[in-house]
């Protein structure tokens, strides 16, 4: 009973910001549409973009889809799924120190 609380919780914590983004992305287009609806009425002299609209959606739909993106790959890098460049760096192994003395080196000979 617990584990299916859980997920419908999770679910339901994906839906939440999906919806958001869908809103969002509805009130951009709206806006873009109602401005190109203006501009090819006769009656209206100057149509006006609804700014504050576009970019209330426009904030709606980064917020969803960098939620969900944020989840995807959190996930995907706890399961291993990630590319290598994403991966955490894991430390090295100390190996044993070797200590090289003068005489070791190579020296070049000019002659």
């Amino acid at each position: 009973m617990k584990t299916t609380l859980s997920r419908f919780i999770a679910i339901i914590m994906l839906v939440i910001p999906g919806l958001a983004a869908t809103y969002g992305f509805l009130l951009m287009k709206d806006s873009i549409y109602n401005y190109i609806v203006d501009s090819g009425n006769d009656k209206i002299v100057d149509p006006s973009f609804s700014w504050l609209l576009f970019l209330g959606g426009l904030v709606l739909f980064l917020l969803g889809a960098f939620f969900i993106g944020g989840w995807v790959f959190y996930r995907d890098k706890k399961r291993n799924y990630v590319a290598s460049r994403f991966r955490t760096k894991k430390p090295r192994p100390a190996g044993p120190i070797i200590k090289r003395s003068a005489s070791t080196t190579p020296t070049q000979n000019n002659e």
